[in-house]
């Protein structure tokens, strides 16, 4: 089953060279990053808070990278992705190697064996899962191993991950003269954006890797690998834009409402996560605020949504978030869920209050008490 990880509880490296002094120029890398960045933290992908994406432009040493790798391992507990855009070596060992501003063929000193990243997803990571995303270029001697059978999802894969790797041949298939952003992620970047026409309703990397092999090939580019390590394959990077609504519904939800690819609440572990996707919901149905507030006959305001779409915080009680799944279409049955990830967000925030110095100075338990009186209140109500 494809999952959204949770944006709360997930992070994004994002490296990108672009400059070189030693080897041929890649413009277009700059701008692969960036655009990845702005897309990984907007509406048409995962919505990861800014915070959380890390963007390595042309650094000057491998400790840089490793040590922005380490400190987002450390704090992912859903998804760490790790994205690389340049030129990339295969050195006397098979190992590869990502290009840096100052490496030099020969010198695999001056740039970053991939295993240094490989093994701090392997030994420093508390992510369950790992997205390893490789857009690179070879010179003419690691085509020639590749094409005796040694690809770069062999030499790069990491447990407990989806490995997608670029295996670009030839500098134009890399960076097509013109082109905005590097064949490989110019195409990554418009499947996330568009969506896939006849795909699932989330784009998940199986079904992503499935549609970049057919559009590369269909463009006469070299066709990227993959490696699915512990069904790293249905993790999502977003939702299918080619599926969702195109305009808003206005007529009573109907009876494939349970059959919509609404958001999973299972999934949620963050406050962040929660309000993501809450907003997720809406969308899927293709309702305005407006629309939602006449579908829940009053007791919500158009502006009622907008706000509860719009806090950093959980509210108190549960009746307006229950209102507003049950307007949006959200079948009664996977309400309960909703409740339940609503419930035990709220337990972990008033056992971090309890368990902080502030939150004993502000009289810890008596105000953990005054907390737990109006869900108590609500399950008594639910009870009768």
């Amino acid at each position: 089953m494809s999952v959204l990880p949770d944006p709360g509880a997930s992070r994004a490296v994002l490296v990108g060279t672009s400059r070189y002094e030693h080897l041929e120029q890649l413009p277009a890398v700059s701008k692969n990053v960036q655009a990845l960045a702005g897309l990984l933290c907007g509406p048409l992908s995962l919505q990861l808070p800014a915070r959380h994406v890390t963007v390595v432009e042309n650094p000057v040493a491998a400790h840089a990278v490793v040590g922005e790798v380490r400190q987002a391992a450390a704090a992912a507990s859903d998804t760490l992705i790790v994205y690389f855009a340049g030129h990339g070596l295969v050195d006397a060992q098979d190992q590869l190697v990502l290009a840096l501003p100052h490496t030099e063929f020969g010198r695999i000193e001056t740039g970053l064996p991939y295993d240094w990243v490989r093994q701090v997803l392997l030994l420093d990571s508390r992510a369950e899962r790992h997205v390893v995303i490789l857009d690179c270029c070879y010179s003419g001697l690691a085509l020639g191993r590749m094409s005796a059978g040694t690809g770069l999802a062999d030499q790069a894969a990491v447990e407990g991950s989806f490995l997608l790797a670029a295996a670009a041949e030839t500098r134009t298939a890399l960076a097509p003269v013109g082109e905005t952003y590097t064949a490989f992620t110019g195409a990554l970047l418009q499947a996330l954006r568009q969506g896939i026409p006849g795909g699932p309703a989330l784009v998940d990397l199986g079904a992503l890797y499935r549609h970049l092999r057919l559009t590369m090939e269909a463009r006469g580019h070299p066709v990227p690998q993959a490696r699915d390590r512990n069904s790293g394959a249905q993790v999502a990077l977003g939702r299918n834009h080619a599926d969702l609504p195109a305009a808003p519904v206005a007529a009573a939800a109907g009876a494939d409402a349970g059959e919509r690819p609404w958001p999973d609440p299972r999934a949620i572990r963050t406050v962040t996560g929660f309000f993501t996707a809450l907003a997720q919901v809406r969308v899927v149905s293709g309702l305005t605020h407006q629309a939602v507030s006449e579908r829940s006959a009053g007791r919500i305001a158009a502006g009622t949504v907008g706000g509860l779409l719009n806090r950093s915080t959980l509210p108190t009680t549960w009746g307006t978030t229950a209102v507003y799944l049950s307007a949006c279409g959200v079948p009664d049955e996977q309400i309960t869920p909703w409740q339940t990830a609503w419930q035990q967000l709220r337990a972990q925030n008033l056992s971090a209050q309890t368990a902080s110095p502030e939150g004993t100075r502000d009289g810890g338990p008596e105000k953990a008490k005054a907390w737990q009186r109006p869900l108590s209140a609500f399950r008594r109500r639910r009870d009768h």
